[in-house]
């Protein structure tokens, strides 16, 4: 059973003065967990909250494996197509056309995950309803920011190795293998 009780004065006070009477009425009840409203709604946020957290932070981790796995990836093709670069440098290909090539293969990769994610993302906010305040579920300006960066977070892990493959040196390359 719960009692909520509106008083004026310090929350102490109108406490020893509940006990009082309700002792007063029936001297078998017990008065316990004795709280302001602030501590309870408190209490009852810090879940919430620390679920938001949670969810903030996972959600950071996973940009960032993100990140790493686009990297990594967009590393591995670079080498694997060092020779394949060596030959374009050599018949000409200036610098700027072997990083757009890195950076555009890399970027193609990326919508195309984003566009998977745009679409789970769609059908996962049944599972997170719950969790949003002050955001409409499917709210078009989030996933537009979000897919912002995430493609902002894969062109800066696209730009290493195109930097790498920019600075190739086709008299190398065409020695790589």
């Amino acid at each position: 059973m719960t009692l909520v009780v509106r008083g004026v004065g310090r929350p102490e006070n109108l406490a020893g003065m509940l006990r009082g009477t309700v002792r007063s009425l029936d001297p078998a009840l017990a008065v316990f967990s004795v709280a302001t409203m602030k501590q309870v709604v408190s209490d009852t946020m810090t879940s919430e909250t620390d679920q938001t957290f949670l969810l903030g932070t996972f959600a950071a981790l996973a940009l960032l494996l993100a990140g790493v796995g686009t990297y990594g990836v967009m590393s591995y093709l670079v080498t694997q197509r060092t020779g394949e670069i060596g030959i374009r440098m050599a018949l000409g290909a200036g610098h700027g056309n072997v990083l757009w090539m890195v950076i555009r293969q890399g970027m193609i990769l990326a919508a195309i995950g984003i566009a998977i994610g745009l679409l789970g993302a769609y059908f996962a906010t049944a599972l997170i309803k719950g969790m949003l305040f002050g955001v409409k579920p499917n709210d078009p300006m989030t996933l537009v920011l979000a897919s912002a960066l995430m493609g902002a977070v894969a062109l800066v892990a696209c730009m290493v190795p195109a930097l790498r493959a920019m600075r190739v040196e086709p008299v190398v390359a065409l020695r790589y293998e």
